[in-house]
């Protein structure tokens, strides 16, 4: 049965279904606020620190932000048993995905050609070590609760804040390395986070969030 069927006939009506609904709201609620603080700190440590990664990675907040406040509109109002809302909701949370992957690319080649390198931030790993420690809670309960609400949306939103663990693990590593002096880490990292942020951007697109 395909998750519109099962919003329609069975889930929506039920108070568990229901709940469910009320706490991945209340989840993307509690996201949006630490994304404000994680994106202004990461950005700010990632210019300082001339980090491809560190910034791309504080602009992925943004993009996390997209999908928290999509999936409140998801789940608010009239929307919350409405099949169509959940369709619209999954594909706006694709296009989110897709969001970073240009710009991540783009800085990479500027920054290469400037001559740019990454230096350590004390700031950029206190904020990137709370997300790698936070995010994969959050991760886990969301895809646990779109699989309870048959939501790809809320899935996709889970996926991405899974992503944002994997790139605060990435910074790290690369803001480590280059003081080896293995400063190509940093771009070869933004680079993969490029080519991650499509391919679950198309994966959302099509609906395989919840079957994964």
């Amino acid at each position: 049965m395909v998750p519109d069927q099962r919003i329609h006939e069975r889930p929506a009506a039920s108070a568990d279904w229901l709940r469910a609904a009320r706490a991945a709201r209340s989840l993307s609620v509690a996201t949006l606020v630490w994304l404000s603080v994680e994106s202004t700190l990461g950005l700010a440590a990632g210019f300082a620190a001339h980090s491809l990664a560190l910034i791309g990675w504080g602009l992925s907040a943004f993009v996390e932000a997209a999908a928290s406040l999509i999936v409140v509109w998801r789940f608010t109002g009239a929307r919350t048993l409405s099949p169509n809302a959940e369709n619209t909701a999954r594909k706006a949370v694709a296009v989110s995905f897709w969001l970073l992957a240009p710009y991540l690319v783009l800085h990479v080649a500027h920054d290469l050609d400037a001559g740019h390198r990454a230096t350590p931030s004390v700031l950029g790993i206190v904020v990137t070590t709370f997300s790698l420690v936070s995010m994969p809670a959050l991760g886990i309960a969301k895809r646990r609760l779109g699989a309870r609400l048959a939501s790809e949306a809320t899935s996709g939103e889970g996926t991405q804040n899974l992503i944002c663990a994997a790139m605060a693990a990435g910074v790290l590593a690369s803001l480590w390395l280059n003081t080896l002096g293995w400063w190509w880490v940093d771009p070869v990292v933004a680079v993969v986070l490029a080519a991650v942020t499509v391919r679950e951007g198309s994966r959302a697109w099509r609906g395989h969030q919840c079957c994964h």
